[in-house]
């Protein structure tokens, strides 16, 4: 065959390419015959002409579906790491669309910030991933810019950003901080709210103006929370009067917490995932025997569960962001993966992977997110015992026992957190370094798992008065988590109660 002069099918049929490269090819120079009305091709010239271009680097390298296929490789890293890149050519390469995206000022920044990176020791998609970074991280400090509230407090924001391990304590109004904070600057919110009425430090006149407070809270968290990423909201159904008709004993009824919360999410822009049960084990309350009364309607379960809703947040945004395959800002819009979820395709024509269709890697901020973040990182790596315990959504585990033999409140909190469900939401969303909020931290147990597994944690608590000492003997006393017990926790204060 190689000695055969063939037709434009069987040569393509012979590369393994599309019908679109091989004309690309042949506008590249590929080596042609004129028989008469028509072209052949010579197998030979055609395969030593590919191996000679395959030489070139990236930069003028316009065919690696075409090389890889001759060289007989099935390792897409090796035709990656071919075809060398730097971060200089992924400038040039982008000038026009960065000049549009970015002033002058912030293209002098973006380039400053590459220059500190050593593009020699690093592979290329090493070096693709640092430019995506950095250009990701430029749009979303202008996004902040842009939609940073009027009570933004700078002091708060360097306490979070500072550069320590240790766990933040906020202690503040929870709406009143959330509204101080930078917009899309936390990676996780984990809580479990103060049910309503359910304590004397957490008292409604009715559930209405209880739902009322929690909106807004989730509206300002809303705002919070960085895209495409998730809130883990813990919260029992409750029996009480919602005090809308009667505020006497017979006014009180089941109040269904978990669907009210998950209409209030949706209704400020969340999107509903799971609904996980927490099993609680065996029931303590005897309210359900009734004296005894073993008749039709006299007899009712008794609950002994709780929510752990997830939702995620996609704010939909339509700013192009880098190939994550080859860094080029040559893309177009190819609609949404999902609600609020833009998806983009590479078309760059020298980009490394391409379908048989010819067509552009696909993707977006999320996948890049899921997909090319995490690096194989073993410091993200989930247990398999974990995933195991998870693995279906009813996951039964015992709440916290917080009062010992002697009666006392060992914890000194009246609604302790259990470890559980924080180290599933840290481990399940967020990678190593990144910031878990939870704005009604009580006992800050969420924060303390979030330092144990190397995330910054940061927790808001308004009773400074009542559990100061409380949450920083619980902090003291988990330090034998950690791998140090320096720096275990900092504090800022806004107006606590």
């Amino acid at each position: 065959m190689e000695t055969t002069l063939v037709k434009e099918k069987e040569v393509c049929e012979y590369l393994n390419i599309s019908r679109t490269t091989f004309w690309r090819l042949k506008k590249d120079g590929l080596p042609t015959l004129k028989v008469g009305n028509s072209y052949r091709y010579n197998i030979d010239e055609i395969k030593n002409w590919v191996v000679s271009e395959g030489q070139q680097n990236y930069q003028t390298k316009q065919n690696p579906e075409l090389y890889e296929n001759l060289e007989n490789s099935d390792n897409e890293d090796k035709i990656i790491n071919d075809y060398r890149i730097n971060i200089n050519y992924l400038l040039e390469h982008n000038k026009t669309c960065l000049s549009k995206i970015f002033t002058i000022a912030e293209l002098e920044k973006l380039k400053s910030n590459l220059k500190t990176i050593n593009d020699e020791e690093l592979t290329n998609q090493q070096i693709v991933r640092k430019f995506s970074d950095e250009f990701i991280k430029l749009q979303q400090e202008k996004y902040q810019k842009e939609n940073r509230q009027k009570d933004f407090d700078e002091n708060l924001n360097n306490f979070i950003n500072q550069d320590n391990n240790g766990i933040r304590i906020v202690w503040g109004n929870c709406l009143d901080t959330l509204k101080k904070m930078e917009t899309e600057s936390v990676q996780l919110m984990v809580t479990s709210p103060p049910y309503y009425n359910a304590r004397d430090y957490s008292q409604w006149e009715n559930i209405d103006l209880y739902l009322e407070d929690m909106r807004m809270i989730i509206r300002e968290s809303y705002r919070v929370l960085d895209n495409h990423r998730v809130w883990v909201w813990n919260v029992g159904d409750i029996f009480d009067n919602d005090r809308k008709t009667v505020k006497s004993t017979w006014g009180k009824r089941r109040l269904p917490l978990g669907a009210y919360f998950i209409k209030l999410f949706e209704e400020e822009g969340f999107e509903f995932v799971d609904d996980v049960i927490w099993d609680k084990g065996e029931v303590e309350s005897k309210r359900h025997m009734n004296g005894g009364m073993n008749y039709p309607f006299y007899q009712y379960p008794l609950n002994c569960y709780e929510h752990i809703l997830i939702f995620h947040k996609h704010r939909l945004d339509t700013k192009k962001i880098p190939c994550p395959v080859c860094g080029s800002l040559k893309v177009n819009g190819n609609s949404q993966s999902e609600i609020g979820v833009q998806s983009w395709e590479c078309k760059n024509e020298k980009c490394f992977v391409r379908s048989v269709n010819n067509r552009g890697k696909r993707f977006s901020l999320r996948t890049n997110m899921m997909q090319e973040w995490h690096d194989n990182d073993n410091r993200n790596f989930i247990e398999k015992k974990v995933i195991n315990k998870w693995r279906r959504d009813i996951v039964a585990f015992p709440p916290v026992i917080k009062i010992n033999h002697n009666g006392t409140n060992v914890l000194g909190h009246s609604a302790p957190f259990p470890y559980d469900i924080p180290e599933m939401a840290i481990k399940y969303f967020t990678f190593h370094g990144e910031k878990v909020l939870d704005p009604f931290a009580g006992s800050f147990t969420t924060p303390i798992v979030a330092r144990n597994l190397k995330r910054i944690g940061i927790g808001i608590e308004l009773n400074k008065t009542m559990f100061h000492d409380a949450i920083i003997n619980h902090i003291k006393a988990s330090k034998n988590m950690f791998n140090d017990d320096t720096n275990l926790y900092n504090e800022f204060t806004i107006n606590p109660v």
